[in-house]
């Protein structure tokens, strides 16, 4: 059993999509390919307007280790270096591609070897980062100089209504193993662990049978709760190992990928594709035809609507999941490699919020994976003593949304957090 003990139990709401194979989704006239949807520098384009570009070709280069390569998702022209919206409403950089629909690709050279240097080099060349969300650069994460005994594999999808992970698990589950093997190259780990939240017993079923008993792949089944499939709650749970406060997965001797991010280190190395698309989960009580998808990057969100069948003047709109995700304003947004489901929401799967006075029940302390006391926090951000909010615990906040969810006095706890977090980062308090 789990040792994650926290955290809350959201409804799943995955069963309009759990069952529904993944289909590609054709690429559209116009794509807007975004050169800073990771963490880390932006890319910096290396293809100018009027340039014909392949599909697998690279438009962008990584600007140091702690960013990403980019690569053209379809063949066509280079409409130039644009301003496009992000999910924050901010505008950032894209590279616009106006298809030609030849599907003309362009792969990555072979590998002579697999060791752990040349896969490495590959898993950066590819422009792979973390699928789960964070978007960091995997190749950067897996470069551990032997410090990994262990890799850990995020398939708890705790999130509520998103299924791609539970689909590739069930659709590509010999690629994912070779991926595994491939990270488990990279980062020197002698084993792995791949961690299944108990609700997806297919996934569980079938993985199991493929790794067997006593190899250096494993599964384990894990309590369904959310947030199982943060980082240093989902070591906890596979591997019994506590990541100190402060510190980084490798102190604990682990190393975690999404199970995304390990089917695009099998393709990038086995097929030489670089990472240029992902499988988005769109579903919602607001879509008619709730599907799993293969996305070409730089896609705006409107195709994804009208594939499926979604009501835009519903509810709400979101970009990830319904704990973590970020409201959608516009369809004009476009996917990325960090974009896991698109949510429209009815009125119905909404809570409308409208926050009094704490009474002091304690659920939010009780419910924080990281074991914080989020009113305390927030008490300290409005009397702005961004010190004492430190002191309780602000910078190790994981952004999960619990505290918020179990909040009978409907607080709006989470944002309170992150904003201290945020204040007390730039002020280097």
């Amino acid at each position: 059993m789990s040792l994650f003990v926290s955290g809350v139990h959201p409804r799943g709401r995955k069963e309009r999509t759990s069952k529904v194979p993944i289909t590609a989704l054709p690429a559209p006239g116009k794509l807007w390919v975004p050169l800073s949807r990771h963490i880390g520098a932006p890319a910096l384009p290396v293809v100018s307007a009027g340039e014909r570009v392949l599909r697998g070709q690279l438009i962008a280069h990584a600007d140091g280790k702690v960013s990403a390569n980019v690569y053209s998702p379809v063949s066509g022209t280079v409409g130039g270096v644009v301003g496009h919206i992000l999910p924050t409403g901010k505008k950032g950089d894209h590279i616009l591609i106006e298809n030609d629909f030849e599907g003309e690709t362009a792969l990555l050279p072979p590998l002579a070897g697999r060791t752990p240097e040349s896969v490495l080099a590959r898993i950066a060349e590819a422009g792979i980062v973390g699928m789960g969300g964070a978007g960091f650069p995997t190749a950067a994460k897996l470069d551990v100089r032997g410090r990994a005994e262990v890799l850990v594999v995020n398939g708890a999808e705790c999130e509520p209504y998103i299924t791609c992970d539970e689909r590739i698990m069930l659709e590509y589950a010999d690629e994912l193993l070779q991926g595994v093997r491939l990270a488990m190259l990279a980062c020197g780990a002698a084993r792995a662990v791949i961690g299944i939240e108990k609700n997806k017993p297919e996934a569980i079923s079938l993985l199991s049978q493929k790794c067997g008993r006593g190899g250096e792949i494993s599964v384990k089944a894990l309590r369904t709760r959310y947030p199982q499939g943060a980082e240093k709650q989902l070591i906890l749970g596979c591997t019994g190992r506590t990541v100190p406060e402060g510190g980084l997965p490798v102190d604990a001797g682990a190393v975690v990928v999404n199970v995304h991010t390990a089917l695009a280190i099998y393709r990038a190395v086995e097929e030489n594709m670089p990472c240029f698309e992902r499988v988005i989960t769109v579903s919602g009580g607001a879509v008619e035809e709730p599907r799993n998808l293969w996305v070409a990057n730089g896609t705006p969100l409107q195709a994804l609507a009208d594939a499926c069948g979604a009501d835009a003047d519903c509810a709400r709109i979101v970009s990830g999941g319904p704990m973590m995700g970020e409201a959608v304003f516009s369809l004009k947004v476009c996917t990325a490699s960090t974009t896991s489901a698109l949510l429209f929401l009815t009125e119905e799967e909404c809570s409308a919020r409208v926050s009094s006075t704490c009474i002091g029940c304690g659920r939010c302390v009780q419910a924080c994976p990281m074991g914080l006391m989020p009113v305390y926090i927030e008490s300290a951000l409005l009397a702005k003593n961004y010190g004492e909010a430190k002191r309780f615990g602000a910078p190790s906040c994981i952004g999960c949304g619990c505290c918020s969810y179990v909040c009978p006095a409907k607080r709006y706890l989470a944002q309170s957090v992150k904003l201290a977090k945020k204040i007390i980062k730039e002020r280097g308090i």
